[in-house]
């Protein structure tokens, strides 16, 4: 007879206080500072996310600068040919990303008032935006008590509750979701999202986490068990 695998336990309340407080600790003296983190525009919001999808903070930062100079606007995107905002997306690369982006600022245009709309259900009808997505601009522009997992999120909480090797099974993704709902604090939800995304970036990294100087290792499952140092990349 299989033997059936019990899913992780959510952590109790006790340890997921002291996981947002070293959290939000550590970003307070660590976050970096992004201008995606400096706006509530929910267009600007999505454009930084769709960026962000297999691609490093440094190749996006310079491109979304020149992207928003070129398109301040749904509207203005809107009204450029799809072949001009594909190449001005050059060389982001994967370039259904831009084409993406412009279906949803004409579909918003012809169908919500030239706005991009705040609840979940509405965001997920646009083709290009996911669970992922639709959290974080619900949870970084308009404000919402919303998780989010993303492959960074997803290697922390997983390395820090349940053990060292990567999550992979979808099983295991639908409660890492869980996991990131459980953690949600009441206050701070904007800086508590985004201190998850940075914290996986540049200290529990895929490839070389920063295990020895890292702020959860006392509390970390995988943390006697860390692998040694490698060439270390970030979001």
């Amino acid at each position: 007879m299989a033997t059936v695998k019990k899913s992780p336990a959510l952590p109790v309340p006790a340890r997921r206080q002291w996981f947002r407080r070293r959290l939000l600790d550590w970003y307070r003296k660590h976050g970096r500072d992004l201008p995606w983190r400096h706006t509530r525009d929910p267009y600007r919001i999505l454009v930084s996310e769709v960026m962000l999808q297999q691609t490093q903070v440094d190749r996006v930062l310079p491109k979304y600068h020149e992207w928003l100079d070129q398109y301040p606007s749904l509207e203005a995107l809107a009204a450029a040919p799809e072949a001009e905002a594909v190449g001005t997306w050059y060389p982001l690369g994967y370039n259904i990303r831009p084409r993406r982006l412009h279906a949803i600022a004409r579909e918003s245009m012809a169908r919500h008032g030239g706005e991009l709309p705040g609840d979940e259900d509405t965001l997920r009808s646009f083709k290009g935006i996911g669970a992922y997505t639709a959290g974080a601009v619900m949870s970084f522009a308009f404000g919402k008590r919303t998780a989010i997992l993303d492959t960074n999120v997803a290697r922390v909480l997983f390395r820090v509750f349940i053990a060292r090797d990567e999550p992979k099974s979808h099983a295991m993704v639908k409660r890492l979701w869980e996991f990131s709902r459980a953690l949600l604090p009441r206050k701070h939800v904007f800086d508590f999202n985004q201190a998850l995304m940075d914290f996986g970036a540049t200290v529990c990294t895929a490839r070389a986490p920063r295990c020895a100087t890292c702020a959860m290792r006392r509390g970390c499952a995988s943390y006697p068990h860390a692998p040694k140092a490698r060439k270390r990349t970030a979001r």
